[in-house]
């Protein structure tokens, strides 16, 4: 059980002993610093810490945001502190430098006092300690709560602390009986309960899951909470539905296809209500972030293969269709994925070394952003998750597979072109430095197997002579080639594997020196629309029954693969091993194989099929063992994602 410390002299009447239980927290006084110190050291190693203020005044949230987070080492609000296991060393060492220091009187010195009607919404930041490196005391202005002492003694020395946005909400450490009131009502002029159900929605979200899905939702969310339902559980509730939707629409019948559509939007509303379920309980979770990260994508998945199925039923074979809209979105989050890695951290420059302050696109943009209606319409239009689950639902009642899936392909092209339109030419007007960290994080994204890399070792000194824009220009060139060639040539002769022959040395030429040009961020994309472009054409057109629901499988597994690599690297913990990656085949081994196949097996009628659905089994189980094992170990990041890819 965590341990919270009461520092400094009681408060008669004070509930916050109440509101620390409430958190489950083990409360303890320290009269001083000494004792304190002594309280810290005797809590177990294994526990989360926190000092809190005896005369801390504020909302219970504005304690929870700070004191039960678990997605970072040491955060703060105003009188109150906590640090996780990882940062409890620093927090032991911060407390004795300020006892070594001149604090070993009772704590809880004379701050100066809140304004009328202003509580305190950030840590005070004057008094700063000050700690050389060899130094082992510390000075602090002795008015600041211990809490804030420690805090400021903690960042000096190099440990970040968070502070969380409180808003509205109050945290105050009020000195005096006059102080005490007015930060008392403050406390109650805000529903603490209004403001917490408010923050459990994303800040940004989607036309239809703002208006429509989470007006209900967060109320669903605080439902599960009350009830102990854990944000996990939802997620896998969310995901069952939509499997159960899946298998109504494979039955092919309009009954079917209604209960389907109904389901499929039920799921989403499960899916929205996990992630505020976790922001309104703060559960945050390493395997939370890997399931809510890739649940989606099963899922909606799953919901194509459900609707191809339901459509051979009544004998129309759309497979084709459902698979050229698992490649087209799968490649629309790349570009994404890849475009903000390249971006996150590279600092804008003109020639001269002078920052450079926006672009045309830029400028455009934030015009268009101060025109309300236009930023809805922009959110709309790249067809984000809500919208995009919301038309699939509706069509899957009203009308046939083949209508979801055209209208699913059109939306999402028209979505494509728009924002990658969009970015490239926020590329080519905005000088950037890309940072070595961005680079690798291509590199990492770009699924370079064994051949990819050796001939990237051999091209490496020629390469760096290449211009700018060329390594781009290679891989699409080679990517073009084999996906052409898939697509016209002789499926049994040569030239469709002379072409893949011809992609692994492009793609090793691409990634020969690193990726930071203004464009390379488009490679990784080109490698997966090639890989995925090809498994599709040569399934699709070598007419055999059985090999696009194989290719899909396969595509879907690959898919995944990338997915998990997208995530760990947003999560900070870098890309999968390098043998999970070689083991794979990487990109450009698996489009060599499956063309190989092809020409070998495509006369030979179920060889093909069943060679697909080996490879995809195959991948399946590397990628799958790896990514659970990953992902429920201690050395995950527990990170909840904020964002809603299109």
């Amino acid at each position: 059980m965590p341990t919270a410390i009461l520092t400094g002299p009681p408060v008669p009447g004070s509930p916050l002993e109440g509101h620390l239980r409430s958190l489950g927290y083990d409360v303890r006084t320290a009269p001083g610093a000494e004792e304190a110190l002594t309280l810290l050291a005797s809590a177990p190693a294994a526990d989360r810490v926190a000092l809190v203020d005896s005369r801390f005044v504020g909302h219970v949230h504005a304690l929870r945001l700070a004191l039960t987070d678990p997605r970072f080492p040491a955060a703060a609000v105003p009188g109150a502190l906590t640090a996780r296991p990882e940062a409890r060393t620093a927090l032991l060492s911060a407390v004795t430098a300020l006892a070594d220091g001149g604090s070993r009187s009772p704590l809880g010195g004379a701050a100066e006092a809140p304004r009328a009607g202003v509580p305190h919404t950030e840590a005070p930041r004057t008094g700063a300690a000050e700690a050389g490196p060899h130094s082992g005391a510390t000075v602090t202005a002795a008015s600041e709560p211990f809490a804030d002492r420690v805090a400021a003694v903690l960042e000096t020395r190099g440990t970040h602390v968070h502070r969380p946005e409180l808003g509205s909400l109050v945290a105050a450490v009020p000195t005096d009986a006059d102080a005490r009131e007015r930060a008392g009502t403050a406390v109650a002029a805000v529903d603490d309960e209004a403001v917490r159900l408010r923050s459990a929605v994303k800040a940004r979200d989607g036309f239809f899951t703002t208006f429509c899905v989470s007006p209900y939702s967060r109320y669903l969310a605080r439902w599960c909470a009350r009830r102990g339902l854990t944000p996990n559980q939802v997620t896998t509730a969310s995901l069952i539905t939509a499997l159960i939707a899946a298998a109504c629409a494979a039955t092919g019948t309009r009954g079917g296809y209604v209960a389907a559509g109904a389901l499929l939007l039920f799921s989403f509303v499960l899916d929205c209500t996990d992630g505020q379920l976790a922001r309104y309980s703060l559960q945050y979770s390493t395997m939370g972030a890997w399931l809510d990260a890739t649940f989606d994508r099963a899922k909606e998945y799953a919901y194509y293969a459900g609707l191809a199925l339901g459509a051979a039923r009544g004998g129309d074979d759309v497979w084709a269709l459902a698979l050229g809209a698992m490649v087209l979105q799968t490649c629309r989050h790349v570009v994404d994925f890849s475009f903000n890695e390249a971006n996150a951290d590279s600092a804008a420059a003109g020639a001269g070394g002078k920052s450079v302050v926006g672009t045309p696109t830029a400028a455009l943009s934030s015009r268009l952003d101060s025109v309300g209606w236009t930023v809805w319409v922009r959110r709309m239009i790249v067809l984000p998750i809500g919208e995009r689950w919301a038309m699939i639902a509706v069509l899957t009642a009203l009308t046939t597979p083949r209508t979801v899936f055209y209208a699913l392909l059109i939306g999402c092209a028209f979505a494509a072109c728009y924002t990658t339109a969009g970015r490239v030419l926020r590329s080519v007007t905005r000088k950037a430095v890309r940072t070595e960290r961005a680079a690798r994080a291509l590199a990492d994204l770009a699924d370079s197997g064994p051949l990819a890399e050796g001939t990237a070792a051999l091209l490496r000194r020629p390469a760096r002579r290449l211009p700018g824009p060329l390594p781009f220009l290679i891989a699409l060139l080679g990517g073009a080639a084999v996906v052409a060639t898939a697509s016209f040539a002789p499926l049994d002769g040569p030239w469709p594997v002379l072409a893949a022959v011809l992609y692994v040395l492009t793609s090793g030429l691409a990634v020969a020196r690193p990726l930071g040009g203004a464009l390379d961020w488009l490679v990784p994309p080109v490698f997966r629309a090639a890989e995925y472009g090809t498994v599709l054409v040569l399934a699709a057109r070598s007419e055999v029954n059985g090999a696009l629901p194989a290719a899909f499988g396969l595509v879907a597994a690959v898919a995944y693969h990338h997915y998990d690599t997208v995530y760990r690297i947003r999560g900070g913990s870098g890309a999968p091993p390098k043998w999970l990656v070689r083991s794979a085949g990487g990109h450009e081994g698996r489009t060599l194989l499956v063309t190989a196949l092809a020409a070998v097996l495509v006369t030979r009628h179920t060889a093909f099929p069943m060679a697909l659905t080996v490879l995809a089994v195959a991948v399946a189980l590397v990628v799958l063992l790896e990514s659970i094992r990953f992902w429920v170990s201690s050395g995950a990041p527990a990170v909840h994602d904020e964002g809603e890819p299109a």
